[in-house]
């Protein structure tokens, strides 16, 4: 596995855990050097500009680098779900996505694979996929693994979870988070630039696409009990970034049982909790900015991982 050496001692991303995973070993993220994914199928519920009306191909990836206590994804991110599959697999998975009309290749989950995905998504390039790429990450990333992925990605899709260093501490083990994530965003920012929507030049073909073709878009997931936490990293995103990036401000938090004993997270986030945070995202003059409506918080949203389109 020569062209995966950074796994030998792997430092891909901010855990800096060292291990081996060539070798088997494994570390904060629980997987080893090879590759695994639990589902690769058309996603509708990403952001408008993101899913649109033909779905985002989205790889859902085994492991995570935050643990985060609350994950939706819990399954697969702390779980063991998942399925083995090679670079030259893989390849042909993002190439059969395309085949079925989806308007990208959404990478969920990434950053602990990054030198396979690397390699894949070279292998995909070279045998026609042409879709843009989006990297779907907790913003938990090396600015050194990101640079590896230069002219590779086309959308950021990070998240930026937390101001405070004591929640992100509580609830993800890492109390570094913040600085690390506007590190992130900063790389992810000068790697793709600003905004570019399928529609933006003057092509009328294009007109009522309105797809995100290139850019930085950050999400935010407000969490109960933590409105004040979330206004400041709203205000940290503006007053650093402004208009470069867009915003999505989630409400879609779903308290899963295995979060019944860290309340206030065995609750729903409230709508008077929500109004208040989309209320002060615009006093401060947040614009490019994407809300959610009602319903969005049900369990029927996270997709079933049963190796549908690895297996």
């Amino acid at each position: 596995m020569v062209m995966f050496e950074e796994l030998a001692h792997c430092r891909v991303c901010p855990r800096q855990c060292g291990v081996n995973r060539v070798n088997g070993e494994v570390g904060f993220c629980g997987e080893t050097a090879v590759l695994r994914a639990a589902r690769a199928a058309a996603h509708f519920w990403e952001e408008p500009c993101i899913s649109g009306a033909s779905g985002s191909g989205a790889i859902f990836f085994s492991g995570c680098n935050m643990g985060c206590v609350y994950c939706q994804n819990q399954d697969i991110s702390h779980g063991r779900v998942g399925y083995p599959v090679t670079t030259d697999r893989l390849a042909d998975i993002m190439l059969s996505l395309q085949e079925q009309g989806v308007n990208n290749i959404n990478l969920v989950t990434p950053t602990h694979f990054i030198p396979p995905l690397r390699e894949a998504l070279i292998i995909a390039k070279r045998k026609g996929l042409v879709l843009p790429i989006v990297y779907n990450t907790s913003g938990y990333e090396s600015v050194s693994s990101l640079r590896t992925l230069e002219g590779l990605i086309d959308i950021y899709l990070p998240d930026c979870k937390y101001y405070s260093s004591e929640l992100s501490k509580k609830y993800s083990h890492c109390a570094d988070y913040f600085p690390v994530a506007m590190a992130a965003i900063r790389e992810m920012l000068r790697q793709v630039g600003t905004p570019v929507f399928r529609g933006d030049s003057d092509d009328d073909a294009y007109t009522d696409d309105n797809l995100m073709v290139r850019g930085v878009l950050i999400r935010h997931l407000l969490l109960p009990g933590s409105l004040a936490d979330s206004k400041r990293v709203l205000s940290s995103l503006y007053e650093s970034f402004g208009s470069s990036v867009y915003i999505s401000i989630m409400s879609q938090y779903t308290p899963l049982a295995h979060v019944a004993d860290y309340p206030p997270l065995n609750r729903r986030v409230s709508d008077a909790e929500y109004e208040k945070l989309v209320d002060y995202a615009i006093s401060i003059g947040i614009e490019n900015a994407f809300i959610q409506g009602d319903g969005v918080d049900e369990e029927s949203f996270i997709p079933a991982f049963d190796g549908e389109g690895i297996v």
